[in-house]
């Protein structure tokens, strides 16, 4: 059975910060941290009701150079034993370092989760610094607010819940302890569905449904659609579905061939966004033409991304543009065994700067993935629809979904005729 967990950032929440310039800063080492009082009380009343108290914590001093890990392992060690703690997990790194495990990244939370089977849909984060919390929404975790007014402000998405102390976070949590169901209905997801096809009557179909806000196509769904005239087949469309957005892609290899087929897709709609893949089939990079595009008004969906560092040179390449979207190819990179979670979630971090920008978690595999871009954060998901005809499934009896797979089976070999 998933288990329940709070988890807890350590300096400023646990143990005592040092405090310059309103900036927070960890102790000088073992012998001078100093634990909360509180903490003591408030880690053990969270265990009783039921959770794993589990500390993540930030420690860049190592990769800077200016402390060891052994210094950080004995400050460590006093606090886990001290208050009793289930588990502590550290990150070393730095910014520049680029890991999954820094703080605002989940990779801490989700290694924590997988080691004691933690259903993060239940679990909550507690910290003092915006990283904590948007590594906990980024987990999926509800998450709690220690404000100590440091300069950097508050989070970025506001806390479930904010307060003074870590006496008081755990008083809020066991008030507030209803699991919180990872399945919901579309219209209550913050992440906007975008459906994906080439079929007009299936995306009418869709745009029937006020949940679906908005449509994106390309020429390999176009080419399966049986679809020989590419612009009167956009136009139909447009004309169709005039009030929610559209993606239509350029599909030349020469960026200056794809610059003027971009120019003539912008003026078919003002709902209207043109696809841009990051590289042509050479392998270089559209940069230069989506700044141009940029600069000439086109909103852009720049496609066919899989890298951090692609997200954030086109991120730099449309910041002086109007609206447009990035999508990550968040299920193709799931198809190479890399868990696509903490790299959506850094490439809505990179974006955060940018207003103007969403992004896409594009090529999902599953209905559940619905869920993961809802969690981190992501603004937008491409969904086709076989994916979609699998939202009947929310909420259902897992039981009573068990004895349909038998009674299917069943069914099967009966229609089959099979004997033995």
């Amino acid at each position: 059975m998933p288990r329940m967990a709070v988890f807890l950032d350590r300096d400023g929440v646990l143990n005592k910060a040092l405090v310059r310039d309103r900036k927070s800063y960890p102790p000088l080492d073992a012998a001078s941290l100093e634990i909360y009082p509180e903490a003591h009380k408030a880690v053990a009343v969270l265990q009783k009701a039921g959770y794993l108290a589990i500390c993540v914590t930030n420690q860049p001093d190592v990769a800077r150079g200016t402390r060891s890990m052994a210094e950080v392992d004995a400050m460590n060690q006093k606090v886990l034993h001290a208050l009793r703690l289930d588990d502590i997990l550290t990150c070393p790194h730095d910014d520049k370092d680029g890991c999954s495990c820094r703080k605002p990244q989940p990779g801490m939370l989700l290694a924590a989760a997988e080691k004691w089977g933690v259903d993060l849909g239940a679990s909550w984060m507690v910290g003092d610094r915006k990283g904590d919390m948007a590594a906990g929404q980024a987990a999926g975790c509800r998450t709690v607010f220690i404000d100590r007014h440091y300069a950097e402000g508050g989070p970025i998405r506001p806390a479930d819940y904010t307060c003074n102390g870590v006496a008081e976070a755990v008083d809020f949590i066991l008030q507030n302890n209803v699991i919180r169901r990872n399945a919901m209905r579309p219209e209550d997801l913050n992440v906007k569905i975008f459906a994906d096809g080439a079929d007009k009557a299936g995306m009418l179909e869709m745009y029937a449904k006020p949940w679906i806000k908005g449509f994106t196509t390309n020429p390999t769904l176009m080419n399966k659609a049986g679809i020989k005239d590419y612009e009167a087949f956009a136009r139909e469309i447009i004309k169709a579905i005039p009030d929610r957005p559209l993606s239509f892609e350029v599909f030349s290899d020469d960026f200056s061939e794809m610059e003027r087929q971009a120019l003539k897709i912008r003026d078919w709609g003002d709902n209207v966004y043109v696809k841009i893949p990051v590289t042509n089939t050479l392998g270089q990079f559209s940069c230069p033409l989506i700044k141009r595009l940029a600069a000439a008004d086109v909103k852009q969906n720049v496609t066919a991304l899989m890298t951090l560092s692609q997200v954030r040179d086109v991120s730099s390449a449309l910041a002086e543009g109007p609206s447009s979207y990035i999508s990550v190819f968040a299920g193709r990179i799931a198809d190479t065994g890399r868990d696509p979670v903490p790299l959506m979630a850094a490439a809505v971090e990179l974006m955060r700067p940018y207003p103007q920008l969403e992004c896409i978690w594009a090529s999902p595999r599953e209905l559940l993935n619905i869920f993961h871009a809802e969690s981190v954060g992501c603004h937008i998901i491409t969904v086709t629809n076989d994916i979609l005809g699998k939202l009947t499934n929310l909420h259902r009896d897992l039981d009573e979904f068990s004895l349909d797979t038998v009674k299917m089976f069943r069914n099967d070999a009966v229609k089959a005729g099979y004997e033995l």
